[in-house]
């Protein structure tokens, strides 16, 4: 469904838009700079959200609705609204009539034929998101993701006391202070927080870079409970079969084999980050930054970023 309906909306998109347009949103599958992203602001390849039309604007972010849960798309759009709000946009006005992602740059592209049976993907890439889909034969790639906020929560002005990316934070602390006390001597591997996240946007996450911390096997069933929701709060922004099918990779490659490490302040207030980590998937949360009110986030699929496992998969059959 998810494949069919993407592919769907993104003929209709290209179909609307102008040659012009067309030919700046459009690059092959395999253009050399696929793998470069970033979080940081700046310019990328690709169309703005602010050169579309209303119209054609709903129709990109259709792409977005069909790929991301619900609960997936409300993150993407908060955290393009706390944007907003830290530049002081028109869009963040209480009451505001003005279309998100109108005024900030947030950039489309679409690879390769998604008219086609070849594989293709679409990204969008913008100060604290990034979103990277692959479609090949059926199936879909859906890292590296990152989803930031800056302020995680706004301190003055109409908006106070708003948070963005809490859950991330919250069930992060919930799970820390679950643990025992010979347990946290395993998870808590520095009393200083990196100043960022390890794998930063490296085109393919190095997960040497971690220090693994503490084993799921050395979990009570309680505490892997909140583990399973840990979890869950990153996979779970991905629409439900792909969602699914990350958490049976999980399992299939050894659940009892991801760690949990933890850096930094142990209670809310001061800068701290957390990992997690195993043989295919690796998330990453860093809130150190502005006086601890700066959250980059990241979900990376050490198999399959980019959808490579299913390009090398699709390319070894043809």
């Amino acid at each position: 469904m998810v494949v069919e309906q993407s592919r769907d909306a993104a003929v209709e998109l290209l179909a609307a838009l102008s040659p012009e347009l067309r030919a700046k949103i459009t690059a092959p599958v395999d253009t050399p700079d696929h793998q470069t992203w970033t979080y940081l602001p700046g310019d990328r390849p690709g169309v703005t959200l602010g050169e579309l039309s209303l119209e054609q604007r709903r129709l990109a972010l259709r792409l977005l609705e069909i790929a991301l849960s619900e609960r997936g798309l409300a993150d993407a759009r908060a955290v393009m609204f706390t944007e907003a709000i830290r530049r002081s946009l028109p869009q963040s006005e209480p009451g505001s009539t003005v279309d998100l992602g109108s005024e900030q740059r947030y950039f489309l592209r679409i690879l390769g034929d998604p008219s086609g049976f070849d594989p293709w993907a679409w990204r969008i890439n913008g100060h604290h998101v990034a979103l990277h889909v692959t479609f090949v034969a059926g199936a879909v790639g859906f890292t590296p993701q990152f989803f930031g906020a800056e302020p995680a929560m706004v301190l003055s002005g109409p908006h106070k006391g708003l948070r963005t990316l809490a859950a991330e934070q919250d069930l992060g602390f919930e799970f820390l202070n679950s643990l025992e006390a010979g347990q946290r001597e395993l998870a808590i591997v520095s009393e200083k927080a990196p100043d960022d996240i390890l794998t930063r946007f490296d085109p393919i996450a190095d997960p040497k870079v971690l220090l693994r911390g503490l084993p799921y096997g050395e979990l009570n069933p309680e505490q892997r409970q909140l583990f399973s929701l840990l979890i869950g709060q990153y996979i779970g922004r991905a629409a439900g079969p792909i969602g699914l099918q990350t958490w049976q990779d999980i399992t299939e490659h050894g659940i009892e084999r991801l760690t949990f490490a933890w850096a930094g302040a142990t209670e809310p207030g001061g800068g701290h980050y957390y990992s997690i980590a195993g043989p295919t998937f690796l998330a990453e949360y860093d809130n150190t930054q502005d006086d601890a009110n700066h959250i980059h986030s990241v979900w990376r699929d050490l198999r399959n970023d980019w959808g490579l496992d299913l390009l090398a998969a699709h390319y070894a059959a043809h």
